[in-house]
């Protein structure tokens, strides 16, 4: 197999451009990276000269016409695309010499292309880009995505207080001071932030942009399925997914109705996600667990009639969560079945009267949660209101004018393009 470390395309044609390298340690090839990596730099490349990091999982990298097709589009966009391997392995190691890997290769395409600016995608490649920035004297953005080092106690893989969530913490706190903007998913994460560190929060500049969906690809179908058919859509063995809520909601919808079909799309292994949700096989085929590319997740949405979405809520880590998969669902015209404390979620649902919050894994809850959810079904004007919020709060196009304004001000000091 050839794996393609880098695409040059000859940027002379266009010098008013700025130069923007855009790392990432997602893949472009997995959903997340087209979601929410591709979508935005499509638009931004029309302004900007985007050389883009991002490292692939060896799964990805087989699927070559799948490369190929990316790749060509990259240069159609002039993106200049350096795919990295992403190797997980040795545990404790591999992320070290990544990262050592990391600021090399972003270094040299700062002193290489005359980059203007460094766009950081979350907190490993934050970190590589403010030690690059200090070199070279580029500007980074730190783009947050969640409260990361939250998020791993919360998941059970990291212990609070330990060597490794002290120097974690420690990044964080160096680079909300560093950097020459931040982007935070909610506004929540805002506030917690602003408690948390007043003194590097003090004068910084912030971007709140929601998790976007391509709401041209992500339209409602053009009629309902024949059955209710309940989706969740994106990981559910991630360890901050609520498994148990899933499990629970399941079983209850399950035994009221036996015609209720469950379709999980998700990368995670079917064998591992069935022996959690159906551990005793008795749903069989009413069970329906399958990955999808990327490009089809809108037709999988269109073929549901609601979709499941259920986060560790309450604790701090999820303050910064704003979950793709709700961006896409309403899109298509879905509503959702969530919990409260996640991010703006409730918010959005209650505002909106999208969906419904259980109130707690017992069957009890998730019972009322099912009778609310058919009442809810009834509405005629439900599929226009889930549209509506989408557009409103999640629009691919405001959140890449809301990149495009930071790029601006960072590249050239046009404070006329603040926000």
């Amino acid at each position: 197999m050839i794996i393609v470390e880098e695409i040059v395309h000859d940027a002379g044609n266009f010098p008013s451009m700025p130069q923007v390298i855009y790392l990432t340690r997602n893949g472009l090839l997995e959903p997340l990276g087209q979601s929410q990596v591709f979508s935005y730099l499509r638009g931004l490349s029309q302004n900007f000269h985007i050389t883009l990091i991002t490292y692939e999982k060896n799964e990805d990298l087989l699927d070559l016409t799948r490369f190929s097709r990316v790749r060509a589009e990259c240069e159609g966009l002039r993106i200049r695309w350096l795919p990295q391997r992403f190797r997980p392995r040795p545990k404790m190691i591999a992320p070290a010499l990544s990262m050592l890997r990391m600021i090399w290769l972003v270094r040299r395409e700062v002193r290489g292309q005359g980059a203007q600016l460094i766009h950081a995608r979350s907190y490993i490649p934050a970190s590589v880009a403010m030690i690059v920035s200090w070199l070279t004297l580029a500007p980074f953005i730190f783009d947050m995505r969640a409260l990361w080092p939250e998020e791993l106690i919360t998941a059970a893989r990291l212990r609070r207080g330990s060597l490794l969530h002290r120097a974690i913490v420690a990044a964080e706190r160096a680079c909300l001071r560093r950097a020459g903007a931040v982007v935070s998913l909610t506004h929540a994460a805002v506030d917690h932030l602003n408690r948390t560190y007043p003194a590097e929060m003090a004068g910084q500049r912030v971007a709140v942009i929601p998790t976007c969906a391509d709401l041209d690809r992500f339209v409602p179908a053009v009629q309902r399925p024949p059955r209710q058919i309940i989706g969740c859509l994106g990981t559910v063995l991630s360890g901050w997914f609520r498994l148990d809520w899933l499990a629970s909601f399941i079983s209850v919808v399950a035994a009221g109705d036996p015609d209720v079909v469950f379709e999980l799309t998700t990368r995670d292994d079917p064998a591992d996600v069935r022996a959690a949700l159906d551990p005793d096989g008795r749903l069989g085929e009413r069970l329906r667990i399958a990955a999808s590319a990327s490009e089809d997740v809108q037709r999988v949405l269109q073929g549901q009639t609601a979709s499941v979405m259920f986060y560790a809520g309450g604790q701090v880590s999820e303050l910064g969560r704003s979950p793709t998969r709700m961006a896409e669902i309403l899109g298509c015209g879905l509503p959702v079945v969530a919990n409260d404390g996640v991010g703006d979620v409730a918010r959005v649902i209650r505002d909106y009267r999208v969906g419904v919050l259980a109130q707690g894994p017992d069957p009890q809850a998730m019972s009322a949660a099912w009778s609310e959810l058919l009442a809810l079904l009834e509405d005629p004007d439900l599929a226009s209101r889930c549209r509506k919020a989408a557009e409103e709060v999640f629009s691919l196009e405001a959140g890449t004018a809301s990149y495009a304004r930071l790029y601006h001000h960072l590249t050239d000091g046009d404070l006329s393009c603040a926000d």
